[in-house]
């Protein structure tokens, strides 16, 4: 048996509901550059606050100044305050399960068609992750 990974980088904005994710083949710092470089293009005219998690490739000192994004990290073993994880846990639980096949390729066909879905549902993404300490 083999076993193959593909990795999504999302941001979500309680507030709006607005999300953004790309799926990249590696989770390691170029892949967070590439991530943070996009988001930061598609969200030019806005400032934005990044919450994250601690992983190694978050705290990279080589992620380079956003001038436009600000990185805030949550406290150590707290995934529940990452509003993001909230959606990954729904898109688990309602979309994904374990799949066995021939390639990455269906899975990811298959994600890509919820991320661009959610870009549509500002409604959900705001239930999912729109608590009251995180809307500014």
């Amino acid at each position: 048996m083999v076993r193959e990974y593909t990795h999504v980088f999302s941001a979500t904005c309680p507030s709006d509901g607005q999300t953004f994710s790309l799926i990249l083949p590696f989770a390691d710092t170029p892949a967070m550059q590439v991530f943070l470089q996009e988001l930061s293009q598609q969200f030019k005219d806005c400032r934005l606050v990044v919450v994250m998690d601690q992983a190694a490739w978050h705290r990279s000192h080589d992620l380079g100044p956003f001038e436009n994004i600000r990185i805030l990290f949550q406290p150590a073993h707290s995934p529940e305050l990452n509003p993001v994880e909230h959606l990954w846990e729904h898109i688990r639980e309602k979309y994904l399960r374990n799949h066995g096949g021939a390639s990455l390729e269906e899975p990811e066909q298959q994600l890509e068609g919820i991320l661009k879905e959610f870009t549509t549902a500002a409604d959900t993404i705001r239930s999912l992750v729109g608590f009251h300490w995180a809307i500014i």
